[in-house]
């Protein structure tokens, strides 16, 4: 699968369990469709991201890094839009990038593999 692919889908498959941490917030938990489906598109978005960063930059370290910063960063918009609970969003958030980071490296295909 190529890199771009593998990075929507396990950004999108992700996010949906980024959004369901917010159960464990109480206040949070009136509005938990909201929340999952807002996460799905964050990790959507971080995914296409981090993929087209994979597909140029072939280093597991780079990848993992900027997963993990695309992650905060979008997490950091989020936590500033809901005027708090940082912790509670950047959190899960980071790990989505994190681990997206890393499965786009190591296992997408680039365009090169693809066409062999």
């Amino acid at each position: 699968m190529n890199k771009i692919l593998l990075g929507l889908i396990l950004g999108g498959i992700l996010g949906i369990f980024d959004g369901l941490t917010a159960w464990f917030t109480p206040a949070a938990r009136a509005g938990i469709v909201g929340i999952v489906f807002g996460s799905t598109m964050k990790g959507v978005i971080a995914g296409i991201l981090i993929g087209v960063f994979a597909r140029k930059v072939h280093s597991l370290a780079l990848g993992i890094l900027f997963g993990l910063g695309v992650g905060l960063a979008l997490a950091f918009v989020i936590a500033v839009l809901q005027h708090g609970y940082y912790l509670q969003i950047m959190l899960p958030g980071g790990m989505v990038g994190l681990i997206v980071g890393y499965a786009t490296q190591k296992y997408g295909r680039s365009a090169q593999m693809q066409r062999a």
